[in-house]
């Protein structure tokens, strides 16, 4: 069979198990999955980005999908004119405290390098001092903005724009995020890397948990605005309920699918336009020399390539990716909860989906994310069904039957393993692997 006979055969597969959840569950259960996987897919695509194309070890994919959801949040949610009277003016003038400290501290430490020792202790001096008068400003405004209407409000709010431009802002928000980190730690050694990466991360998540005033931290902010109609609008429709009718459908079920084949299709366009873009960097000579400084950094730079300004711009693009994945599961999900995002599932799972599907390869990573949060998903009730079948001679109250099926629950992280050392055994570069150019 032949290489492209084979990947088509995998998707096949794929549609089929889709096709099997919406028999055998429900197809409201298969599009939920759909839809998760197709952003599964998106943030594997700015993984392999990183990873495939350029050899950049990124464990920090959790932050910058928290930063495309805290886009969506700023985008979409109506502004508080409580707060913003109560201490905008405050916060601006402690932000506006911080970029003098950032710009004074800089031009210290470049005006004084024939001080010595001495220039650091100037520097140092300069960022307390910005720091304590950046904190005398905007602590009381904080302070304020976290009093107002606390049930219900206690941040700024956003813009009150539609959620779909948060998708641009997301990219925009983890672009900007990635210059900094790149500029901080590209020049590290690979796993020096990583742990930098994994530490930013972790800060990031720290500021959206706890800076309440713009975030709303743990309390959540819930109700974001859709992209897409309401089930509740569909089903008063007069027209909808005969359309429903006639498919022999519950409105509510009809209502509940048609809101899903909605997200569906939206994702399905942004999929398609980062996959298309990312084969054309991949195809183009840019994606050529890109591999070249993967396979070989020394020979790369002997031949004059600037290797990390290389590795900024792929690390940027990368990034920036996740982020409008990010963006895109805080519109799905119609909330933004920062606790949520852990490193299990923002970052071991879609490295994972990476090296299933096929690092270096985009279709192969677009692969990994649907396989791979297929299963995250199914696990459980595969794991029931199993469990079901194989006590099925046993009494319902016997004790290895009930305690089988308590364990069914807990099959996600083996399903994950399983899967990983099957895929390495028998297929170690991915189930779709690198094309040799």
């Amino acid at each position: 069979m032949s290489a492209v006979g084979r990947n088509l055969g995998l998707f096949a597969v794929m549609a089929l198990l889709f096709a099997i959840v919406g028999f055998v569950q429900s197809w409201d259960v298969s599009l939920t999955l759909l839809n998760m996987c197709i952003i599964s897919a998106i943030m594997a695509l700015g993984v392999n980005i990183q990873w495939g194309y350029a050899g950049l070890f990124n464990v920090g994919t959790m932050g910058f999908a928290a930063l495309g959801g805290l886009a969506a949040m700023l985008v979409s949610v109506p502004p508080v004119a409580g707060a913003w009277q109560a201490g905008g003016a405050g916060i601006f003038g402690g932000l506006v405290a911080a970029l003098v400290t950032v710009v004074a501290g800089v031009s210290t430490w470049r005006r004084t390098t024939h001080l010595g020792r001495r220039r650091y202790w100037l520097t140092g001096i300069v960022v307390l001092v910005g720091y304590i008068m950046m904190r005398a400003v905007i602590d009381p405004a904080v302070e304020a903005i976290e009093a107002v209407d606390v049930a219900t409000a206690g941040f700024l709010g956003g813009l009150g724009m539609p959620i779909i431009f948060s998708w641009i802002v997301g990219g925009i928000f983890a672009a900007g995020a990635a210059w900094v980190v790149g500029k901080i730690s590209l020049g590290l050694r690979s796993d020096y890397l990583a742990i930098a990466t994994l530490g930013i991360s972790e800060i990031i998540i720290y500021f959206l948990k706890f800076e309440e005033w713009l975030t709303r931290g743990v309390k959540n902010v819930t109700g974001l605005p859709r992209p897409v109609p309401y089930e509740i609008d569909l089903k008063q429709s007069p027209a909808f309920q005969s359309w429903a009718d006639g498919l022999n459908m519950s409105a509510e079920t009809a209502a509940s699918i048609t809101v899903k084949l909605c997200y569906a299709g939206l994702f399905s366009v942004v999929l398609l336009i980062v996959l298309y873009l990312s084969e054309v960097a991949l195809r183009s000579p840019w994606g050529r020399m890109m591999r070249a400084i993967r396979d070989n950094e020394t020979a790369a730079a002997a031949m004059g390539k600037n290797v990390t300004s290389r590795h900024l711009q792929v690390f940027i693009l990368g990034s920036a990716v996740v982020g409008i994945a990010g963006a895109m599961l805080t519109t799905l999900d119609g909330q933004f909860n920062p606790p949520t995002y852990q490193p299990l599932r923002f970052t071991f799972l879609i490295w994972v989906m990476v090296i299933i599907g096929g690092s270096g390869n985009n279709w192969g990573a677009v692969l990994g994310g649907f396989i791979i949060w297929f299963f995250w998903i199914e696990a459980e009730p595969i794991g029931l069904w199993l469990m079901g079948a194989l006590t099925s001679g046993l009494a319902a109250d016997h004790w290895l039957r009930l305690h089988l099926i308590e364990s069914a629950a807990h099959m996600r992280l083996l399903t994950m393993g399983l899967v990983l050392l099957l895929v390495l055994r028998f297929a170690p570069r991915g189930l779709i692997p690198e094309v040799k150019r």
